[in-house]
């Protein structure tokens, strides 16, 4: 496959699409669950309570990404990925189609669970896809490109869709995705060429054992639980009552604001983040990036602090009645994504690399979404025993302190695995 703009273009489109129905669900989720009125169901004699099924509405989901990520990789590699990507978009569309007719928790836990199987399939196939086109020179770049893609349709989807729902209802919501990945079903039909690689085998064997992979993956299974720490509960921390530890923000936009301000700087940085990784290094990146989340993690809970010494209203127009807290908050949200930003095109890049030198490039990301998962898991339920046996602050101290240690053990393995220069060399 050529180096193409318009190859890329495509598979922005199709990541665009990925991301825009993923958080629309996200979105939507709370609708659903007083819609449907979860209770209690018996299955072989066993009690599901209702709080267990809520949470089958977002593990059924999970699960079903686990699960899907090494045969859609192992695919990937071994027959023609512009075809498995087709192939997922084209589930996306009748799943997304699926989802107006949901009448139980059953049917939009099954459903749910087929989203999970094709959004995973979409983001594998699409950055596999990037850092197979890309050169070595460009990974980066496009990588940090195609990711501003997924946040931009973050920011349209999670900012429009509690807005149409309340208006229209769920059918025109669910209508706009399913055009959106048509017309990236499309596009990818008829822009991306044909790929011809193939690789024989079991690609996850050797690429488990690869060094540079070993010793990213020393940092990413700490970093997984730094970021799951800290975006979830930044919401929580603006949105809950001030007795649970919150700064108890009622208005629904001041929250969102918190939340997107992480994800516009994270999008607008990170095509000219990734070109610098390009030239630069990228494990420099990683450990800069890494580093600098877990400072900026740190001082979340003092915004209240800073927001009193510096004199700030506890008013501010359009958002209404918040605290001295909220522009400290919406700020340092947005250095979060910053720092973010450093870390993550040079990450993904680094993963391409070795795919795509050792053969099995979607093995290689393949690898880079299971290491994640002990973390995207365990850290939520870690979250809330913390915020409520401890404090809340406590959410993000040890927030911070993996994404430290995680810099920390990256930069010792680093040195000892590859030498002191390896920092800037990779």
């Amino acid at each position: 496959m050529a180096e193409s703009s318009t190859q890329f273009r495509a598979l922005y489109l199709a990541r665009f699409a990925e991301g825009f129905g993923f958080i629309t669900l996200i979105t939507l989720l709370p609708a659903y669950i007083n819609q449907l009125d979860p209770s209690g169901v018996s299955v072989l004699g066993l009690t599901i309570s209702a709080g267990l099924v809520v949470g089958l509405y977002t593990t059924g989901f999970t699960l079903a990404q686990t699960v899907a990520v090494i045969p859609l990789a192992w695919g990937g590699d071994r027959f023609d990925k512009r075809s498995v990507l087709l192939a997922v978009l084209g589930a996306g569309v009748l799943v997304y189609a699926a989802f107006p007719f949901v009448d139980s928790s059953a049917s939009f836990i099954a459903v749910r669970a087929l989203q999970g199987i094709a959004v995973t399939g979409a983001g594998l196939m699409t950055l596999s896809l990037v850092g197979q086109l890309a050169s070595a020179e460009t990974r980066g770049n496009h990588i940090g490109k195609a990711n501003a893609a997924s946040f931009a349709a973050s920011i349209v989807g999670g900012m429009s869709a509690g807005g149409i729902y309340d208006a229209v209802g769920f059918g025109p919501v669910f209508a706009i995705i399913v055009v959106i990945m048509g017309l990236a079903w499309l596009v990818v039909y008829h822009f991306l060429e044909p790929d011809e690689t193939r690789i024989e085998g079991f690609p996850f064997s050797d690429l488990a054992v690869n060094r540079r992979i070993v010793t990213l993956s020393t940092f990413r299974l700490q970093y997984a639980f730094a970021v799951t720490l800290v975006r979830t509960w930044i919401p929580i921390f603006a949105g809950v009552a001030a007795a649970q530890g919150g700064l108890g923000y009622g208005g629904g936009l001041a929250v969102a604001l918190t939340v997107t301000s992480e994800k516009f700087t994270n999008m607008c940085c990170q095509p000219f983040t990734g070109r610098l990784s390009d030239s630069h290094g990228r494990a420099l990146f990683v450990f800069a990036g890494g580093a600098a989340y877990g400072l900026v993690a740190l001082i979340v809970p003092f915004s209240p602090a800073i927001g009193a010494a510096l004199g700030l209203p506890g008013e501010v127009v359009i958002f209404g009645d918040v605290s001295p807290a909220f522009v400290p908050l919406v700020c340092l949200s947005a250095l979060l994504g910053v720092a973010d930003s450093f870390r993550e095109p040079a990450s993904m890049a680094l993963f391409a690399d070795e795919g795509t030198e050792d053969g099995g490039v979607a093995s290689s990301f393949g690898i880079r979404e299971l290491v994640w998962r002990p973390g995207s898991v365990i850290a939520p339920l870690l979250g809330g025993w913390l915020m409520y046996e401890v404090s809340m602050a406590s959410v993000f101290y040890v927030g911070s302190a993996f994404a430290l240690t995680g810099a920390g053990t990256f930069l010792a393995v680093l040195v000892w695995l590859h030498g002191p220069r390896a920092l800037t060399a990779w």
